[in-house]
């Protein structure tokens, strides 16, 4: 896969059903850092079809894709900024564990048609609709840009709440605190549900949809963050 303007060169992502080596060896170590350091858990992802889907997920951290992506035994596309692609080892990794760049001077249409090629070929794509990480812990207003993914992909939509991971790294740090994180994978949006959002003079409609959703899944996981099991 070629790269364009808009963003740096990426390798071919493979099979969308299949890890590569490079995110199959850093799942089995996060996997066990994340258990014995926050306790995490994960619930729901068995909803997930075998095919391609968008996941849109509340914005807690710098290490909300890797909690999102480490019950899954596939690869889940995330977008980060195309500047982290030129860190020396942090860009070569990237460029092997599905990440879209994007540059947010200039953003156009190269991440929304890498993601739908992606959803299109069968890869989950996982977007933080907020645009940007959470400043109090709470879901922030959710950003329209999602919807031109749900109209042009047309593959299931499922939201996806975190709880726990603002305690461990808020907005400021670098180093995670030791603390506990709960992952809830809902229900997919309904077929009526996206069709009528998709309608036009309905977005609005839609992003309040995907809000309530999502803060249902965040709700969740707060409960069970907070029952301790």
């Amino acid at each position: 896969m070629s790269g364009s303007s808009d963003g740096p060169t990426l390798a071919d992502p493979g099979d969308p059903l299949k890890r590569n080596w490079v995110w199959f060896s850093i799942q089995q170590l996060l996997q066990v850092l994340f258990v014995l350091l926050f306790r995490y858990r994960a619930r729901g992802y068995d909803k997930l079809p075998p095919g391609g889907a968008l996941l849109l997920v509340n914005h807690q951290s710098m290490l909300d894709p890797l909690l999102v992506g480490l019950p899954l035994k596939r690869p889940v596309s995330f977008v980060a900024r195309e500047n982290l692609f030129r860190v020396p080892i942090v860009g070569w990794i990237l460029k092997r564990t599905y990440v879209i760049p994007i540059n947010r001077e200039s953003a156009g249409t190269h991440v929304i048609r890498e993601s739908t090629r992606r959803m299109q070929q069968g890869f989950l794509v996982g977007v933080f609709p907020e645009g940007t990480r959470t400043r109090d812990g709470r879901l922030g207003p959710l950003k329209p840009g999602f919807v031109a993914l749900v109209r042009r992909a047309r593959v299931p939509v499922y939201p996806v709440g975190i709880a726990g991971a603002y305690r461990i790294m808020p907005r400021g740090t670098k180093i995670p605190r030791p603390r506990k994180v709960r992952v809830v994978f809902g229900d997919p949006l309904s077929e009526d549900e996206l069709q009528e959002g998709l309608q036009r003079g309905n977005e609005e409609r839609l992003v309040k949809l995907v809000t309530s959703r999502i803060e249902e899944c965040a709700r969740e996981a707060s409960e069970w963050l907070a029952s301790g099991r």
